[in-house]
């Protein structure tokens, strides 16, 4: 079986050209988007909505035409973080608030490899890998966070859920926090992370809560789209990538970035055009993503490749992958080094 190309040694790659290149370390952004179609944004085809950074950012990087995740969105992000097929992990579907397992603590993040070379690593956004104290993102090689344990459709108003929870570090500082700010909020933090003065080179992970239902977008999009409120989520996503490339160019930091844009699935009860299938199915609607990358000097600009790349789809036909594998190695990944 072919080994798809995983996320995970894009940054990887970043990192090493770090270790190489000690006077200018490489620094990276993964922005992950909720439920997104492949053609919901202009570089993908879409013709109705206005992404004007994301426009821009495909023209400066590379889109990648064949990019595949799993249906939904716990294992997406399992797979990103890890580089292994969900299975491998045991991370076999959506976690619920009840639900009291997570991303096993002994598993080799990509937050914690950067850690250990010297990045300072922040997460923002929607975590969604277990939200008892021993899975959050600060125990697994993140120095900082500030987000949703999990789904924004998993609150109180659902029978047996606790209030939604919005986390800085280990606290809980807001339950059932205004979801149309979420998007905003989540920007500034990140915009201030990027204008904090710094010796170390940073690893930013940025997996918003949008687009996933409830839809919600803050006053200055809601009712502004083409396309209603999930067009409005859209635009102001947009908005948030112009926001944060405007706040690596300030800082002088754009050349040396790797900015990785992405979705962990298909859309959620609504079509994915070109393609049949949606989100929690196996069809190409549900598991095929836009993708683009930038990194100057290390990506050619401005065009497509369609070689397959994952944050994982399934596991391959071996022995040691299986449901019960708690633990691995810390060098046993699926994922094979990227070359564009």
């Amino acid at each position: 079986m072919t080994r798809l190309i995983f996320l995970w040694t894009f940054c990887l790659a970043a990192l090493s050209a770090s270790a190489a290149d000690a006077l200018k370390p490489t620094n990276t952004i993964v922005l992950f988007v909720d439920d997104m179609g492949y053609a919901d944004i202009g570089p993908f085809g879409n013709k109705t909505l206005r992404t004007p950074h994301l426009d821009r950012f495909a023209k400066e990087g590379m889109r990648f035409t064949s990019f595949y995740a799993t249906p939904v969105c716990s294992m997406s992000r399992a797979s990103l973080l890890t580089g292994c097929y969900n299975a491998r992990i045991s991370m076999p579907g959506v976690l619920f608030p009840p639900n009291r397992i997570g991303l096993h603590p002994d598993e080799v993040t990509v937050a914690e490899v950067a850690k250990s070379r010297g990045y300072e690593t922040m997460m923002i956004g929607k975590w969604h890998l277990g939200h008892f104290p021993e899975f959050l993102p600060t125990r697994q090689g993140f120095d900082h966070y500030f987000g949703l344990p999990y789904s924004n459709d998993m609150k109180q108003s659902r029978a047996g859920f606790p209030p939604l929870p919005l986390y800085r570090d280990e606290k809980i500082v807001e339950t059932e926090p205004d979801q149309s700010q979420l998007t905003r909020r989540y920007t500034e933090e990140a915009v201030k992370f990027l204008r904090t003065k710094r010796e170390k080179p940073f690893f930013l992970y940025l997996p918003y809560t949008m687009i996933h239902d409830p839809l919600a977008s803050s006053e200055g999009f809601k009712g502004k789209s083409a396309q209603g409120a999930i067009g409005d989520a859209i635009e102001e996503i947009d908005w948030s990538v112009g926001q944060i490339m405007a706040a690596l160019r300030e800082q002088n930091l754009d050349e040396n970035t790797l900015v990785i844009f992405t979705s962990d699935n298909g859309p959620s009860g609504r079509p994915a055009p070109p393609f049949s299938g949606n989100k929690g199915t196996n069809l190409e609607g549900g598991v095929r993503e836009p993708c683009i990358m930038r990194w100057p000097g290390r990506i050619p600009q401005g065009r497509h490749v369609s070689a397959s790349l994952a944050t994982s789809m399934y596991c391959r036909h071996s022995p040691r992958c299986s449901a019960r594998n708690f633990r691995r190695s810390a060098s046993l990944t699926d994922g094979i080094s990227g070359r564009c």
